[in-house]
């Protein structure tokens, strides 16, 4: 099994944390190796990051990108957001030839559970294998060339075809398509892969990537917003909910945030621990934004319109704050 993050220092311990996770709860697996596409990322959490492959006697290679931006033969507007998450589009370029399959895992997962059946899971013509996102705003969606009836797809976890993505030239299209927007979109890597891939990602079991945040909504509230998440059973959401696979914490609801609420918080903050991170402070100055967001994931629960108005009106700002 091969997986693949990307990060910089500033994500440094929370890709530990996934990793830690990741290996603990797959003990059986008899192979897995992990690339890290480093972005400047410095030696001492390199090593840290190897401490954690070396307990579980697991493979680890650091794959250094250097400064993104000039790898797009374009300007490049991420708009708010880091970076370093682009480098994901670049797996087929620097990942050895010998890898022809991975697992991509953003940095704010954290794993529960055994990953050997998505591993197994046949992509068919297929070049990417994702989770729906159907809460996403129907204009971004508009901006990337995608129908309302048609699935969105969140990019935090991937099953890639490394082997297709080389031999279709998959990263050309997608740079390709990333310039026709002019460099920016809503969320950089996650709008290109989704308009660039259209028809080409295989719907994953949201086990495999459960927003947290999604703990709030009602199945019948995801299947109005998108009418595409019908192709995900009710039966199937409800267990994703109460056993996820890969937990996401998508949001803004982190669990390195003081003053936090997040139900699946403890998952976190238990992997923290056995990290060389371990006994990092929480990050303070946002727990009056804490507290009002997690009234924002009850009145998700009562009255799900108050979410989308609060989303619709206020969700941009945020995320443009983001690179301030």
């Amino acid at each position: 099994m091969n997986v693949v993050y990307a990060s910089n220092d500033g994500y440094a311990r929370h890709l530990g944390t996934s990793l830690y996770s990741l290996l603990d709860r797959n003990q059986l697996e008899e192979t897995i190796t992990v690339y890290i596409l480093s972005v400047g990322m410095s030696q001492e959490n390199q090593s840290r990051l190897k401490q954690i492959a070396d307990h579980f006697d697991r493979s680890l290679k650091m794959i250094e990108l250097g400064d993104l931006k000039k790898r797009f033969p374009y300007e490049v507007d991420t708009g708010g957001f880091d970076i370093s998450a682009m480098g994901r589009l670049f797996a087929g370029t620097v990942l050895p030839e010998s890898v022809e399959k991975a697992v991509y895992l953003d940095c704010d997962t954290v794993v529960l559970g055994s990953l050997r059946k998505l591993w197994a899971i046949d992509l068919g013509k297929c070049v990417l294998g994702a989770v729906m996102e159907p809460t996403i705003y129907p204009s971004v969606k508009e901006q990337i060339g995608l129908e309302p009836e048609d699935a969105y797809f969140n990019s935090g976890v991937l099953l890639m075809d490394v082997k297709a993505w080389r031999e279709q030239d998959v990263e050309r299209k997608i740079l390709d398509f990333y310039k026709s927007l002019g460099g920016r979109t809503f969320a950089c890597d996650q709008d290109t892969l989704n308009g660039a891939l259209k028809g080409r990602i295989k719907p994953l079991s949201p086990r495999y990537n459960f927003f947290t945040n999604y703990r709030y909504f009602h199945y019948r509230d995801l299947v109005s917003q998108s009418p595409a998440y019908k192709a995900v059973p009710k039966n199937l959401f409800r267990r994703a909910k109460a056993h996820p696979a890969i937990l996401h914490f998508m949001g803004d609801e982190r669990p390195w945030k003081a003053g936090n609420r997040n139900h699946y918080r403890m998952a976190y903050e238990r992997y923290l621990e056995k990290t060389p991170w371990r006994g990092t402070p929480k990050e303070k100055g946002q727990e009056l934004y804490m507290a009002a967001y997690h009234l924002m994931d009850y009145a998700t629960f009562l009255c799900p319109p108050v979410r989308r108005y609060i989303s619709k009106k206020y969700g941009m700002k945020v995320v443009e704050s983001r690179g301030k």
